[in-house]
């Protein structure tokens, strides 16, 4: 059995640097985290030893710190402001990204385009971006666009961790439904997301299982598994090496290992080192060897 870790996968620089500002927080003084800083079990379980409490953004009294942290998928300036107006240190740690995308839906609304957001309607990231724009209309699929008014501009951004392949799409049927209006696409998507994706297409071409590793709740992490699931690949989502069922990989050749960008380096590396110790076991047992080999003939 071969591993093959992506050539880009894990934590990205939003994330980390989100960690490292709340750590420092932390650190100064008592702290509320308003939602889950990132999407990842162990990083809430790091905050609670610091101390940092849980609250959540659209209620004022869920916070008995000073100091407030919003988390890497940002929040609406109509959030930001009640939490400053209330008495509260912010501390923002929305992603660099992110904030991008809030700018480009920014300015598409202020040039007069309808706008509307590609991306999940319950999911932090986006409630943030229509946060300041009630008449945002968010799709994911062709079927949410009955959703879309007609109006002579229409301009779109993207939850940054969607797929782009996803955003084409649905942009090329937003122009087929409304060939008379002006529609513009900005690519929100972020860099990291878009790497990872692109090195998922590497680990298909080579690789007949893949272990992707990352929160239960994490958009991106998910979407490396669909993309799996879309190309025939069998393909498990695991959060930590504890997860990992040597059973699993019986008929496995080539195993393709990928994380989400909210995934630790210590997590993959744990990963890897028990997808080595299988391997090694398999290799080590003949019975095993002689199961795996029935299982591949038939």
């Amino acid at each position: 059995m071969n591993i093959i870790l992506a050539q880009h996968h894990g934590m990205c620089f939003g994330v980390r640097d989100a960690l490292r500002t709340t750590h420092a927080a932390a650190q100064r003084a008592p702290l509320t985290i308003l939602g889950q800083l990132v999407h990842n079990p162990l990083v809430d379980r790091h905050l609670a030893t610091l101390g940092a409490q849980r609250g959540e953004l659209d209620d004022l009294n869920s916070a008995s710190t000073q100091q407030v942290a919003i988390t890497a998928h940002g929040a609406s300036d109509r959030h930001r402001q009640a939490w400053q107006s209330a008495g509260h240190t912010v501390i923002d740690t929305t992603c660099p990204l992110v904030k991008k995308a809030h700018h480009a839906l920014a300015m598409l609304v202020n040039e007069g385009y309808q706008p509307i957001v590609i991306g999940q309607s319950q999911h932090v990231e986006v409630r943030g971006l229509i946060g300041d724009f009630p008449s945002a209309v968010v799709v994911l699929e062709e079927a949410d666009l009955h959703r879309v008014p007609a109006h002579p501009r229409l301009g779109i951004v993207s939850q940054t961790t969607q797929p782009l392949e996803l955003a084409l799409r649905l942009v090329d049927a937003i122009k087929r439904r409304h060939c008379r209006s002006e529609v513009r696409f900005v690519d929100t998507i972020c860099h990291p997301t878009k790497q990872r994706q692109t090195a998922m297409d590497d680990l298909l071409r080579d690789c007949d299982h893949i272990v992707v590793i990352g929160g239960r709740n994490s958009n991106n992490t998910r979407q490396l598994v669909q993309k799996a699931a879309a190309h025939g690949v069998p393909a498990i989502q695991i959060e930590g090496p504890g997860e990992l069922d040597p059973a699993w990989f019986g008929k496995a050749r080539n195993v393709g290992v990928t994380a989400g960008t909210s995934t630790l380096d210590e997590t993959v590396d744990a990963v890897m080192q028990r997808l080595r110790q299988i391997a090694a076991e398999m290799r080590s047992n003949p019975v095993h060897e002689f199961l795996r080999s029935m299982l591949h003939a038939a």
